[in-house]
């Protein structure tokens, strides 16, 4: 009988499932909506329906039927510890595995080798392993206390600059009345307090972050100012990563994934400022981190997995 594997990537936008054999070869895949934050108990019982919906998915992809699989790891921000019972619940496996979001991005970036990933989607993260097994992590401290780099953060850094136009001590800027269109607001008082109704959540306000990049390379001083700080944060927690499990000089391979990494203005900076230090190679990711999450799901029953048909899933 084949044996099969399952990796999860339980994002805050989407589910991603990838189901593989025990050669690597994948065989299905599935999307769903998002399973994160599970505290309450409406949002357990959406947890369970999620992941099993896109295992479900998955599955029929594969055609392999009701399956248990050899085992299953699945990556979350914000926390694995509450999950792992859960997921025991919606998966039949015999190893389950609950990890971060970081450590399947990673694995998935690197296809299982050391290195450091940078992560940059509504928030921000940096995660290294090394050749040795030891790991570092900068940043993932939410959009109140961190974050800097974020589509979220950029939002508000946005929101700020035409804040200080509307006031009087700051200078124009061609965001003001992009915002204001998008906000559909009158100034960017307006605006401000529109972004604080609940129709308004951060997810919807991380989602500006495009618009910010547009008017950067429509040439506009201020918003490349934006973008060009974000990189140098997200920069920043790539090497704060990388110094704590390597000595300078090290060679190291580092890969950036989310969406805010889509702004071409922030990605060229970014990728400047991390290859300043020569003995960095920075390129995109080898593959989506559901994928990673599938080879530490072969890991952990001694077998290294190379993907072999693993498909590129947005979202």
């Amino acid at each position: 009988m084949s044996e099969y594997f399952l990796g999860i990537d339980g994002g805050q936008s989407s589910t991603v499932a990838v189901i593989g054999d025990r050669n690597g070869r994948v065989v299905g895949w599935a999307t769903a909506g998002p399973c994160n934050h599970v505290a309450a108990q409406e949002a357990r019982a959406k947890f369970l329906r999620i992941i099993r919906e896109c295992v479900g998915q998955a599955m029929a992809r594969a055609d392999v039927g009701q399956i248990r699989f050899r085992a299953a790891c699945m990556g979350m921000s914000g926390g694995p510890e509450d999950k792992a019972a859960l997921l025991s619940e919606a998966v039949s496996a015999d190893h389950v595995i609950v990890t971060h979001d970081g450590r399947i991005a990673l694995a998935g970036a690197m296809s299982g080798g050391p290195g450091v990933i940078v992560i940059a989607g509504t928030g921000t993260l940096a995660y290294g392993e090394n050749e040795r097994g030891e790991s570092a992590r900068a940043g993932g401290w939410g959009y109140i206390f961190g974050d800097e780099g974020g589509a979220f953060d950029i939002v508000r850094q946005a929101l700020r600059a035409i804040l200080r136009e509307h006031e009087g001590w700051g200078p124009r800027t061609a965001l003001t009345p992009a915002l204001l269109e998008a906000t559909d607001t009158v100034d960017a008082n307006a605006a401000l307090h529109r972004l604080y109704t609940p129709e308004w959540p951060r997810s919807r306000t991380a989602s500006l972050a495009p618009l910010v990049s547009r008017i950067a390379e429509e040439g506009d001083p201020i918003a490349a100012g934006i973008l060009h700080g974000a990189a140098a944060n997200l920069a920043m927690l790539a090497a704060s990563a990388r110094r704590q499990i390597w000595k300078e000089g090290d060679p190291v391979r580092l890969a950036w994934i989310g969406g805010v990494f889509s702004s071409p203005v922030l990605l060229e900076r970014f990728r400047t400022l991390v290859q300043l230090e020569g003995t960095v190679s920075a390129a995109a990711p080898d593959h989506v981190p559901a994928v990673g999450a599938l080879l530490l799901a072969g890991r952990s029953a001694g077998l290294t997995l190379t993907p072999a048909g693993a498909p590129v899933i947005k979202g």
